[in-house]
């Protein structure tokens, strides 16, 4: 039997967020027979660095102090020299650089580089020194088919562009007493359904657009609103929700472990984002059963079928968005259709198990020779 590759995944950090926990659902997934996996991440570790080690996997921080760190690169090639690794792979653009130019140091490895949003954040530098690293990778994995059609616009036929979704597992059912307390959590009352917003609290998620759409919508009608996440503009969205008389209305929860039981007590997740790849909150509340309400950007319209299983709304439209919350507070069964159908589908297209062997097959074609 063949020896186990040598696999070391990167991230610049592991603060919570759907690309880290993809790292920490593909980690825990490949088969350990076939794959020795490590983890490498630079800055702001989170639990889920916690969860990684747990389940028996080596961790490195590898401390990067600023934005140029000339003995920072040092100490990766370093790193990258004693690992002896087959494989590495970057899940961000910080990652690409950093381990591009750590290679040239102590070459040995092939890097697959990843593409996992729409890139709108990039400036037009980073637009060129993202087709010149991933230029030089030799794989680069998308988890949208919209998102890899990008960067294969950008490299060019001649370098291989895999389509590797997002896998999550179908979680078990809450307990009603835990659900009831949640719920309570979260704001809700009775007569009223809950919403859910899980990400971070940052420009690109667009939480300010949810916010006056609430504003918009009579407050017998609005949906009590949860926001589990923490970021940047915390403070700012929290001055807004007093501005606009939303203080009754919306709840700030923090950074939360429980992500997926939040979901699971609440009535429906609604994501307003600019720009998304193949979303794993998303997946998440559908594999929870909960329909979503989500923004037809990136990977959405792959995961959300509009009106089966769950509803999408253009980009910045806060009117559109208003109605959409108005109807799904406004007609449970409705709802109960769009989240059984959401269900159905994680069931039978998503899953870690998925994940891992159609990367695993991505790093054995990047050992083969050229």
């Amino acid at each position: 039997m063949a020896e186990p590759l040598r696999v070391l995944v990167v991230s610049d950090e592991m603060e919570v967020g759907g690309s880290q926990r993809q790292i920490a659902s593909l980690l825990c997934a490949l088969p350990r027979e076939q794959c020795h996996v490590e983890l490498a991440y630079f800055r702001r570790p989170s639990f889920l660095v916690d969860d990684i080690e747990h389940a028996g996997i080596a961790v490195h921080r590898i401390d990067k102090r600023g934005r140029v760190d000339p003995a920072f690169l040092l100490r990766l090639a370093r790193f990258l020299r004693n690992g002896r690794f087959d494989v590495v792979h970057c899940f961000s653009f910080t990652a690409e650089l950093w381990v591009r130019l750590a290679l040239l140091l102590a070459p040995g490895a092939v890097m697959v580089a990843s593409m996992r949003d729409m890139g709108h954040g990039l400036t037009p530098l980073q637009w060129r020194i993202k087709r010149l690293v991933c230029g030089s990778a030799r794989a680069v994995i998308s988890n949208s088919a919209r998102a890899a059609e990008r960067i294969r616009a950008l490299l060019g036929p001649a370098q291989p562009v895999h389509v590797i979704a997002n896998g999550i597992d179908v979680p078990a059912p809450l307990a009603p007493g835990e659900r009831r307390a949640l719920r309570a959590e979260m704001g809700a009352s009775d007569d009223r359904a809950v919403a859910l917003f899980v990400g971070r609290l940052a420009y690109q998620k667009n939480v300010e657009l949810l916010l006056a759409a609430l504003a918009a919508l009579p407050p017998a009608r609005r949906p009590r609103t949860a926001l589990a996440g923490s970021g940047p503009l915390r403070e700012a969205l929290q001055a807004r929700v007093g501005e606009l008389g939303l203080a009754c209305d919306v709840r700030f929860l923090g950074e939360r472990r429980d992500a997926r039981e939040l979901m699971q007590a609440a009535d429906f997740l609604v994501l307003p984002s600019r720009d998304e790849g193949l979303s794993n909150v998303v997946l998440e509340a559908m594999s929870a059963g909960r329909p979503v309400l989500a923004t037809r950007v990136g990977g959405n319209a792959e995961l959300v079928e509009d009106g089966t299983s769950g509803m999408l709304f253009d980009c910045g439209d806060a009117a559109a968005l208003a109605a959409a919350l108005d109807r799904f507070a406004g007609d449970p069964a409705w709802r109960d259709r769009l989240g059984s159908a959401a269900r159905a589908r994680v069931i039978d297209r998503y899953s870690p198990a998925v994940l891992a062997r159609e990367t695993l097959a991505v790093y054995r074609q990047c050992m083969e020779p050229l």
